[in-house]
């Protein structure tokens, strides 16, 4: 992992003035859209002797909902809407998010806002502010260790469920360059993940790599890649529901995850 980011870093320091005008090009050119309304909700299933099962989604500009009006139609309101017909159970859930944050900053300023006493399971999607601040492999660990450990000590019987990292290399809006440098940083801040989430109990990274032309083919969907994007950096509404989908079936399938979400029933 060391070897291939310096590597990568190497190359990238006499392109960094490139970079830079290239991205205030591409902030210049991409809306800034307004995170989604409606930040917590419930879906119920047709079963009073099954307990709720409460859902916090937590992150950034994916979390927040940025490119949709609505959570319900986005990322939170899909995966509450998939869990519950995957676990058939009720599903309350609720977004602590917010567009820009960093790992660290959901740390010191999300994380002591959650309110609720309580919590089954919750989804934490990160990286892609990390990857365009340029943060390095072992400062992003360290967050991420900070994150996880924080959440346990709030919440220490709670499944932690970390989702894939932004495909930043299908991103439209982003240049040649700009896709090569940071979609191969968020890859390794992948990497990183993956082993940060091998030290803890409860706490698992679902890091299959996104790419467009492996969803249309995982979902059978008729789409053409430009619907994936609201602004050519943001989801649409169809991958968020298509992420949400996909994150959902990998909840389910995972046995010890569920165990721990399907208690019996008193």
């Amino acid at each position: 992992m060391s070897l291939k980011y310096f590597a990568g870093a190497l190359l990238s320091i006499p392109l960094l003035p490139m970079m830079y005008f290239q991205g205030k090009q591409i902030r210049s050119k991409v809306p800034q859209l307004p995170e989604a309304k409606g930040n917590q909700g419930s879906v119920s299933i047709d079963d009073t002797k099954s307990p709720t099962l409460k859902l916090i989604t937590l992150g950034e500009s994916t979390i927040a909902g940025v490119g949709v009006t609505t959570h319900e139609v986005g990322f939170s309101g899909t995966l509450a809407k998939e869990l519950a017909k995957e676990l058939k159970r009720s599903i309350h859930w609720k977004v602590y998010a917010k567009s820009g944050f960093t790992a660290k900053k959901v740390t010191t300023d999300l994380i002591p806002q959650i309110s609720e006493k309580e919590i089954d399971l919750i989804v934490v999607g990160l990286g892609g502010n990390d990857a365009f601040t340029l943060n390095t492999p072992w400062r992003w660990k360290s967050d991420m260790r900070k994150l996880i450990r924080t959440l346990q000590r709030k919440f220490p019987d709670t499944s932690i469920v970390f989702c894939n990292m932004p495909p930043i290399k299908e991103f439209p809006a982003f240049t040649k360059l700009i896709k090569f440098t940071l979609g191969n940083l968020v890859e390794i801040l992948g990497d990183s993940l993956n082993q940060v989430v091998s030290e803890f109990d409860q706490v698992y990274y679902f890091g299959e790599t996104i790419t467009l032309k492996g969803w249309i083919n995982k979902f059978d969907l008729k789409e053409q890649p430009q619907a994936f994007f609201s602004d050519g950096v943001h989801p649409s509404a169809l991958t968020y529901q298509t992420w949400a989908k996909d994150i959902a079936r990998k909840i389910n399938a995972n046995k010890e995850l569920c165990t721990s979400l399907l208690k019996p029933i008193a």
